[in-house]
């Protein structure tokens, strides 16, 4: 599928997420303190991260990312996901190596709203995994490490996605044999 027609996909989220803000009825905000879609809806709505939807699911974080937020999520494609090494994603998505899941997934995402506009003035920010991602413009493009910002500050009520072309991957933390990094094989 080309870019061009993940952009109307998106395009088509959007104006969904526009479409359900107007369309339902009123609610408390002590109900439903963040109206519209949240980011696994809109990304499910799209049609292009069914992996990344279901390494979520696999790590126990769909509650986390259905949550209040704000987040800001850098989303690889599917066809990011096609571009690791054969035998990742299946090695990743096994339960013995969900902590290892976890940390990947959660180096994808930023506390809080960043849209690409203040991503451009900082050289690096913190993951929720607690380690930095690179960001800087290349001749017009945002980068977050070696992925390119194919997508930039889809809308969620929940926070902000952008569509990555690659997965990104964390450091490997020092080997100690006695920490429980040595065991997650990183």
């Amino acid at each position: 599928m080309s870019m061009r027609h993940v952009v109307r996909l998106l395009s088509r989220a959007a104006a969904l997420a526009a479409l359900v803000l107007v369309a339902r009825p009123s609610v408390s905000a002590a109900q439903h303190p963040a109206r519209g879609p949240n980011i696994p809806q809109v990304a499910r709505t799209a049609g292009q991260f069914s992996t990344l939807l279901a390494a979520v699911d696999a790590a126990g974080l769909t509650e986390t990312l259905i949550g209040r937020g704000p987040f800001t999520l850098f989303a690889p494609t599917d066809e990011a996901f096609k571009r690791l090494p054969n035998g990742t994603v299946t090695d990743l998505l096994k339960p013995e190596n969900r902590e290892k899941l976890v940390t990947l997934l959660t180096y994808h995402v930023l506390p809080g709203r960043v849209t690409a506009a203040q991503a451009r003035t900082v050289s690096s920010a913190e993951t929720v995994a607690n380690q930095k991602v690179q960001l800087r413009d290349v001749d017009g493009e945002l980068r977050v490490n070696n992925a390119v910002v194919r997508i930039a500050d889809i809308p969620a009520s929940n926070g902000l996605i952008h569509v990555i072309d690659r997965v990104l991957m964390p450091q490997a933390p020092p080997c100690d044999n006695n920490s429980s990094s040595a065991r997650r094989g990183w």
